[in-house]
Parts: structure tokens; sequence; C-alpha cells
């Protein structure tokens, strides 16, 4: 079977790979779709992030959805649709026991060069997976809506590190594509307003179009915080999903006393001003992957409550894995690029 395997910086090759025994319990899934994340595009780029490098050739791809061809579970039988979970914590550890299955000490999220042997991910014509990873999507879900299970359970996560949002004001510094499913996510959700910021007017411009009250370019608006910064502050709840330090910086300036400030964005280290956050009593999450979160997001898909179609910009052959790797680096050319499996 074919596989999209990453070897250093700017070496991805399609291979050959042998599918592997099922084991017991397990589903072997005919992937369709596969979505390209961030994470991806690191591993593309520069051969890791931060002190994450890899060390020895690995399978990229945690975003995928598929059809079973082999195996049965409950509630699932060959020819069934499902996405794919990529979450397999322990359930041992000590986090497990406490139900914070995404801080598993023992975690295999496909695609991750951070333990040695590599945990090999998911871009591959066949996937041998846990029958619990698997949930069933509707006939009427595409490939592609389905693969994006994963970076919407992220925000889902990130929602519930928030807490209820309804009837809030909402700001969402970044509008790559958690950015953007955190705008889809919030009005869902309730919010009364949602603003995004980004410095390109491509993803603006789909921000508004699948909800977004306001969108500023913030590069070509550099003052405004101004509309939003009097009587300290509007809104109730920023998700940061930049990672840049300019954007979490004015988004505390925009925040109302006792806001909630959500970092879903990874970066490298930042200042923050300590005395606004004291004195504004700013409240500091991180949101990191997800676990139950998963299945909620396939049920919102499965309902129809997210159109996430206007997302998914652009999906290649895998043969063309390269290329749709270069389009997806370009934030200003694309949204969500998805690789296309043969089954």
């Amino acid at each position: 079977m074919k596989a999209v395997v990453i070897h250093a910086a700017h070496d991805l090759r399609i291979e050959d790979r042998e599918p592997q025994a099922l084991g017991e319990g397990q589903l072997r899934v005919a992937i369709e779709a596969g979505g390209i994340c961030g994470s991806d595009l690191h591993y593309y780029h520069d051969g890791g992030f931060g002190a994450i490098r890899l060390r020895e050739p690995m399978i990229l791809g945690h975003e995928i959805a598929g059809r079973i061809v082999e195996g049965t579970a409950e509630g699932l039988a060959v020819g069934d649709r499902v996405a794919v979970s990529p979450s397999r914590p322990c359930f041992d550890c000590t986090y497990c026991q406490q139900n914070m299955h995404n801080h598993c000490l023992n975690m295999r999220f496909y695609g991750s060069a951070m333990p040695m042997p590599h945990i090999q991910g998911a871009f591959r014509e066949e996937l041998n997976v846990d029958a619990a990873q698997c949930f069933a999507v509707g006939q009427n879900v595409s490939a592609g809506e389905a693969a994006m299970a994963e970076p919407l359970a992220v925000v889902q996560h990130a929602l519930v590190r928030a807490g209820a949002l309804d009837g809030r004001r909402i700001l969402v510094t970044g509008c790559g594509p958690i950015g953007a499913l955190c705008v889809l996510s919030a009005r869902a959700a309730g919010a009364a307003e949602v603003v995004v910021t980004d410095i390109l007017d491509p993803v603006l411009a789909l921000a508004r179009q699948i909800g977004a009250d306001r969108a500023v370019n913030v590069a070509a608006e550099p003052d405004w915080t101004r509309k939003y910064s009097a009587n300290k502050g509007h809104f109730d709840v920023m998700f940061e999903a930049s990672g840049n330090q300019a954007a979490l910086r004015s988004g505390l300036d925009v925040l109302r006393p006792r806001a909630t400030l959500v970092q879903l964005g990874l970066g490298g280290d930042i200042s923050i001003p300590q005395n606004l956050i004291v004195s504004k009593e700013i409240d500091i999450k991180g949101a990191f992957r997800f676990h139950e979160e998963f299945g909620t997001s396939v049920d919102l898909i499965n309902s129809g409550t997210l159109d996430l179609a206007p997302l998914i910009t652009d999906s290649f052959p895998v043969d063309q894995a390269v290329s749709a790797f270069d389009l997806a680096s370009d934030r200003s050319g694309a949204m969500k690029v998805q690789l296309q499996f043969s089954n």
C-alpha cells in the first residue's frame, strides 16, 4: 500500500508499505481522505518543532476518515464509513485514571516523533485501528468532511475549557483551520458576537462567509483595538489560534475584566503583560488535543449543525502529496488541504 513518509525537512516520499496483520479488537479501514495539519507542515518544512525532531522516517497524518474493509465490532461492520480518532491513550496511567486522557503519559498519537521509535501516522491506504477509535458517519457526510472531525475535536475541547459561550462576545485571533472552526463552533454554541483577526484578506473573507460578525485585517488596521478597549474591554472569551505574541498582546487589551483567554496556537516563548493579567483578573487556559470530544465532533458533523465544506479548499490524490503540502503551506491560497487515497 502507498504511504506518505517524511525522511527529513522537504524530503517527503510516497512509499510502498506492507499492510499489518489485523489484531484482536481491531478493524481495517481503507482511508479515503486525510487532512494536512500544521504539525504535518512543521515536519515537512523543519523536520520537527521545538525539541521534537525526526530521528527516523515516519508516516505523517492524523486527520482521517475511510471505510471499514475487515473486522467487526459492536455497532460497526464491513462497509461502514467512519471517522478515525488518532487519540490512543493507555487508560492506565495517572492522568487517564483522572479522565485527562489527552495528557496520557503513554499516548500513541498518529504521526508523532516525540517518542522513539516514532508513532507512525495514518496517511496510508489502509490502517488497522482499535474499534473504539471508529465513529460512524452518515451517508450524507463526505469523506473530506468526516476527516475534519479531528481538528473540530481540538476546538470542541477548547470550548470545554472556555465554558458556556451562549450570549457571550468572542474574539478569535488567527484564522487558519483551527481559528475558522472556532468561528463556526462559537456561533453554533450561541455566541452573541464573533470577531476574528488575521493578516490575510482571503481567510478573513472566509471567516465572514461562515459566520463572523467582523473580520479585521490587523496589518491594514493596526489601531483596531481602539473600538473595543473602552471601559476596560469588550470581549468575554478569546480563542488565540495564531501562536503570535502580537495577537495575544492586543487581545488582552480588548478582553473585559474576568474574561477567559484560551490558548490553542503553538509558538515559541513569549512575554505577557503580567500587570494587565492581574488588574483585569484574566483567566488564561491552555487547550491541548482532545479525547471524548472526538465523538462530540462526529455528532455535530452528522447532524449538519456545522457546515465544514467551505473550509476544505483543495484535495489532491496521494501521489501528488508534495504539491498538496506546498499548497497547504500557503495560507493565502488555501484553508484546509486534504489527500485522497485509493480504495
